[in-house]
């Protein structure tokens, strides 16, 4: 709290009382700006790592029919017979 105190003395002395309040508004919109960028990115984040998690869900459940489909061809199926 104390550091506090002396950082907005030490703004008020640099800045001066009618320029203060306008700074405190241009960094609070500042602040607000990259908390929604934040969030947005996050969000997209979380899109893509269900949109990834769904793909490996999908690709795990088809995998083992595949390779059961794999097993039950003939052997022969599309190989053509050396003599």
């Amino acid at each position: 709290m104390p550091e506090m105190a002396v950082i907005m003395v030490v703004a008020l002395l640099i800045f001066g009382p009618k320029k203060l309040p306008e700074i405190g508004r241009s960094l609070g919109k500042t602040i607000r700006s990259f908390q929604e960028a934040s969030n947005e990115f996050q969000n997209e984040f979380k899109k893509e790592a269900e949109s990834l998690e769904q793909t490996v869900k999908t690709t795990a459940e088809l995998e083992p029919k595949q390779i059961e489909a794999t097993k039950s061809q003939p052997e022969n199926a599309g190989s053509s017979p050396t003599s």
